[in-house]
């Protein structure tokens, strides 16, 4: 939980590698690698291993800049504002299983996920500016029936 990110999301503010006290686990003081990401449209995504099926959940999100300096937070961040809004999207995250560890990425996009999770044949299952929990809970039923079907 280093927050090891791949810099190719910063701004154009070159990113910083810098080495602080990690201060638990009695391990050598870690570099990380400390930036903003880029503001705009983005998504974030966790793949769910059902047992038999896989689902793949996607927020799609709008990242934002942070409102003031976190000096004290050493490693890459990102704030976003999650579609449709936070306590939505997080009662849906956590309702369809979504995991802890993600995807974040400004590159992929909402139709890049769908086409995945048609070409592997796993449900796809999104959380947006269109969600509704009853629903979204539905569709989640339905799902289950669809890919419960096809074992």
């Amino acid at each position: 939980h280093m927050l090891e990110v791949c810099p190719t999301i910063a701004t154009a503010e070159k990113p910083i590698l810098d080495v602080q006290p990690l201060g638990i686990g009695g391990k050598a003081d870690p570099a990380r690698i400390i930036f903003n990401t880029q503001t705009g449209p983005a998504i974030v995504a966790s793949l769910i291993d059902l047992g038999d099926r896989y689902r793949l959940l996607v927020n799609t999100i709008e990242t934002v800049k942070t409102p003031h300096e976190l000096p004290k937070l050493p490693v890459a961040n990102a704030l976003w504002k999650a579609h449709p809004d936070l306590r939505t999207a997080s009662e849906a995250w956590i309702i369809a299983g979504g995991a802890h560890h993600t995807v974040f990425s400004h590159a992929l996009t909402l139709d890049d996920m769908r086409q995945f999770a048609e070409l592997q044949d796993i449900e796809l299952t999104v959380i947006d500016n269109e969600t509704r929990l009853p629903s979204f809970k539905d569709a989640l039923r339905w799902n289950e029936v669809y890919y419960g079907s096809k074992r």
